[in-house]
């Protein structure tokens, strides 16, 4: 059985209501789907969790997929939650993915959101790199991170969400990521999901500009899900959810409606 932890979590609706759970991808937090959540809440009761070493959920040395599937299955217990739908953004997809195949009597649909359960080469080696070598100590504002960051990380949108990690306290700025852990882990996060099986309804929608989802992806996914339906959301990148948040929203919704 995999070592898990609680998750620190946020719900919107009713808890009368089926349950689906949100996971963000890497670097993110509980509010990177919070407009799904409200475009649920009125017929879902939606948590929205903080994996691992992200947002304000504990950090941990380890994180495999089995061991964060497991934290998932943990925050659920702990709400008293049986049965639930889960939908994953990136590295929140993979999750949710082992999740399916871990706890299929848990897992009454899934979406993933443009990722497949296959390995993926370092992009965000450099990141990781600029958020480790930042000098907290140093700065004495956000507009100074964004500054240092900039040398590095060129994409305005990409060094705010990252920035949204940054805690101010009394003792100056920290990162409320566990930036360590995450470069430990990268490989493995990079990497694949298990080689399990799920039978249930499964749903991929890919941002139609983006390359983490393609035809090559196709057998690595057939291998593991049964009832597979693929969306494409024209027009968007990896970030289909906040790019065409309507449109990426109403998808979902109709899945979980069938």
């Amino acid at each position: 059985m995999a070592e898990s932890v609680t998750l620190e979590y946020q719900t919107l609706g009713q808890q009368q209501h089926p349950t689906v759970v949100l996971i963000h991808g890497l670097f993110g937090d509980k509010d990177n789907l919070k407009s799904l959540a409200r475009a649920l809440e009125d017929a879902y009761y939606c948590v929205m969790i903080d994996a691992r070493n992200h947002g304000d959920s504990p950090h941990c040395e380890h994180m495999s997929y089995g061991e964060m599937a497991a934290d998932v299955i943990a925050t659920c217990d702990s709400l008293g939650i049986d049965d639930f739908a889960v939908v994953g953004h990136s590295m929140g997809g993979k999750i949710a993915m082992q999740l399916a195949m871990d706890y299929p009597q848990r897992v009454t649909r899934a979406v993933f959101a443009d990722i497949a359960p296959a390995q993926y080469d370092g992009t965000h080696d450099d990141i990781l790199t600029a958020l480790k070598n930042l000098d907290l100590s140093q700065i004495n504002s956000r507009s100074d991170a964004d500054s240092e960051l900039a040398n590095t990380v060129k994409n305005k949108g990409v060094r705010q969400f990252l920035l949204k990690n940054l805690r101010k306290s009394d003792d100056g700025y920290s990162w409320r990521l566990n930036i360590d852990a995450l470069i430990a882990n990268y490989t493995t996060l990079a990497g694949n999901v298990s080689e399990g099986h799920y039978a249930g309804p499964v749903l991929f929608i890919k941002g139609g500009d983006s390359n983490y989802l393609t035809e090559a992806h196709r057998d690595q996914i057939n291998q593991r899900f049964d009832d597979v339906e693929v969306k494409v959301i024209e027009g968007t990148g990896h970030w289909l959810h906040a790019e065409k948040p309507r449109i990426f929203n109403r998808l979902v919704r109709e899945f979980l409606n069938p």
